[in-house]
């Protein structure tokens, strides 16, 4: 891999910012699998139609998210599938057991 330069590394860690706010996260991982709209996403998660829109605007101006229009209806989509493969890796991760020696944040390491 070639190394990034200063503005790359500012592009991903803004990436990173952006999904390391927990609303955002939880857009993000609610289009996932398909397309939704602001206010499936609204009611599904809680938030105000305007909180939603917000996050999406942040979202779509990353390249996180898409906007795919659906007649007179706009539904959000994962951008490509570098941003899904990336999201579903960091879920596997998160999710696979600890076997390597590994302790985990609830355990104290040993001495």
């Amino acid at each position: 891999m070639q190394p990034l330069s200063p503005g790359q590394v500012r592009d991903v860690a803004e990436v990173f910012r952006l999904l390391g706010e927990p609303n955002r996260l939880r857009i993000v991982l609610a289009c996932l699998e398909r397309a939704c709209t602001v206010g499936e996403i609204g009611e599904a998660l809680g938030l105000s139609q305007s909180l939603t829109s917000h996050h999406l605007r942040l979202l779509r101006t990353a390249r996180i998210l898409r906007a795919v229009r659906h007649g007179r209806h706009v539904a959000y989509a994962i951008d490509d599938d570098h941003v899904r493969d990336v999201l579903r890796n960091m879920l596997a991760h998160l999710t696979e057991p600890h076997e390597h020696g590994h302790h985990t944040h609830d355990e104290e390491p040993e001495p």
